[in-house]
């Protein structure tokens, strides 16, 4: 046996071997810090802007096409989207949940990010599938055709849609994340089917018009410019949401832990009584108060609860609901 696995004492004895070390996981108290939250509201209020700007640009400043009239302005808004759920959100799950398999790399901080991506992105799948459904209705004449895309988009949709379902199975931590890291693995290989089904099935689907083999772009002037504020718009809100997600994980997370309480109490002795929205008491009230509880003036004094000018004085008024007191003697003893 290795030094590392045993451990000699002074009198000879042999030391059991030390246990084993819980999974590593990165720090989960950052996303609820102050500066995460800044950070986070710094990022939202960046992508309202550029979100506002793509409406406005897309609306009132770019030309209409030739072909397509105004509905070409929904190119501002299908391929964004799309980008977002393909390659970005499944994209960094399936990147999330190799580093989690990789022992040098294992932490849950791995899960949990695969975790907050693959529900942002199912949010950008369906996005995606009903603004390709409103641009088919009047171009293919239909609002759903089994076209290769579509139809690999849709079982993409339906694979990660139960990735989240198995999420929702009782498991310990460390279990879940491991089979949740290989259903978004296997989930992933669609991704490039997706991808590539335009150019290996002959489709409804239009080939790439900026990413495309040729790297040639077919859109020019303010259209393209529109068409990368959009892209630029629509991955500031994947990154807000995804800070979102990621931080309610790491608080389910504290709060099964039972890290939560100790939590509260570091921003407690950091910033006041308030934390995480909870106004927490740091005086003693009225009700806990000892001079309130057991000052004898109040409850004990025996001039207050003994003296014969308070209880049997006989010029003392009683009224028609009042009972008789008993007339005290001396030494208190009623008579």
């Amino acid at each position: 046996m290795t030094q590392t696995q045993i451990q000699t004492v002074s009198d000879g004895a042999v030391a059991e071997p030390a246990a084993s070390q819980p999974l590593p996981s990165a720090p989960t108290r950052w996303p609820l810090t102050t500066r995460a939250r800044w950070v986070e509201r710094m990022v939202a209020l960046t992508a309202v802007v550029a979100v506002g700007f793509t409406v406005w640009l897309g609306l009132w400043v770019t030309p209409p096409s030739v072909q397509m009239g105004n509905l070409v302005r929904l190119v501002y808004v299908h391929p964004a989207v799309a980008w977002v759920a393909l390659y970005l959100a499944f994209g960094l799950a399936a990147l999330s949940s190799l580093l989690f398999l990789w022992p040098r790399t294992r932490s849950l901080f791995w899960d949990r990010l695969a975790a907050a991506a693959v529900e942002v992105g199912v949010v950008f799948t369906g996005l995606t599938l009903v603004s390709g459904s409103i641009w088919g209705r009047p171009t293919w004449g239909v609002w759903w055709a089994w076209d290769a895309r579509l139809t690999s988009t849709a079982v993409l949709f339906v694979l990660f849609l139960g990735y989240l379902a198995l999420r929702r199975v009782p498991a310990e931590p460390t279990v879940r994340a491991r089979r949740s890291a290989f259903a978004a693995l296997f989930a992933a290989l669609d991704v490039p089917i997706v991808h590539f089904s335009v150019l290996w099935w002959k489709t409804l689907h239009q080939n790439a018009t900026v990413l495309n083999p040729n790297l040639s772009p077919k859109i020019h002037g303010s259209m393209a410019w529109t068409l990368l504020l959009s892209f630029v718009a629509l991955t500031l809100v994947f990154v807000w949401l995804l800070l979102v997600r990621y931080r309610i994980g790491a608080l389910q997370d504290l709060l099964g832990s039972g890290e939560l309480d100790e939590a509260i109490r570091e921003r407690q002795a950091e910033g006041g009584a308030t934390s995480f929205g909870l106004v927490v008491p740091t005086t003693p009230t009225a009700l806990s108060s000892p001079t309130a509880l057991s000052s004898p003036t109040t409850l004990s004094s025996p001039t207050a609860l003994s003296s014969p000018t308070t209880l049997s004085s006989p010029t003392t008024a009683l009224g028609p609901f009042d009972e008789q007191a008993p007339v005290t003697g001396a030494g208190g003893v009623a008579r």
